[in-house]
């Protein structure tokens, strides 16, 4: 049973999700909030798995809360689900973690394939902005934005763990790692928590952009 936190300022919103998931057999909403602090006190209590997060909402925005929550719960899964397709947005909230990035008007299917997939690791964006983040990413890597990791840390990592980093940096999802290392998604899964905890890395944002930066992400192993 996946458990969905859902989080927007507008009530009808919050409730229409509601009634759509709490249809859906695997999924139970553990609560609907209207505000970034009310998702911290429901996170504290409930636990969710997935939550879906809007992006303007009053008392703390999508982009603070995103930050805190991974920040101090690190499993919990963000998609954000907005009407805003705007950079910094964008931007922003991947850069704290975030799983997905949606634009409302997505059908049911989509957004319920959207929740199955970050549950399980992966990366889920809405197509009409894929190519946004594409780009900021590029420019992040290519900007003054350094992600730094002591070489005694990275002398520390093995053959395995250097494969797994190559296809981070490409932009594959534990699903692709897992099919072009011929390795099954939980031993990727965890092998990224090996690889971030040697790194002293928070997410795999932060190791993908490490390995742009290093170019560790065209290294050849013999």
């Amino acid at each position: 049973m996946i458990k969905v936190l859902i989080a927007d300022d507008q009530e009808l919103i919050r409730q229409s999700i509601q009634i759509i998931l709490s249809s859906v057999p695997d999924f139970t909403v553990t609560e609907s909030v209207e505000n970034g602090l009310e998702v911290i006190r429901s996170v504290r209590r409930e636990k969710p798995d997935v939550i879906l997060m809007d992006i303007r909402m009053p008392e703390m925005d999508g982009v603070v809360c995103t930050r805190i929550i991974k920040e101090n719960y690190p499993d919990i899964k963000i998609i954000i689900l907005t009407t805003f397709d705007d950079d910094e947005y964008v931007f922003n909230a991947l850069k704290y973690g975030a799983s997905g990035y949606l634009l409302k008007g997505i059908s049911i299917d989509e957004l319920t394939k959207a929740i199955r997939k970050v549950y399980n690791g992966n990366a889920m964006i809405n197509e009409d902005i894929a190519a946004k983040v594409v780009r900021l990413f590029s420019q992040m890597a290519r900007s003054n934005i350094t992600i730094q990791v002591d070489e005694t840390q990275s002398e520390e990592l093995k053959r395995g763990e250097w494969e797994i980093i190559v296809q981070v940096g490409r932009g594959c999802s534990n699903k692709e790692i897992a099919a072009n290392l011929k390795l099954s998604e939980g031993t990727v899964r965890n092998s990224l928590s090996h690889i971030l905890s040697k790194l002293g890395l928070r997410d795999r944002t932060q190791l993908a952009i490490w390995a742009v930066q290093t170019g560790a992400v065209n290294r050849i192993l013999d």
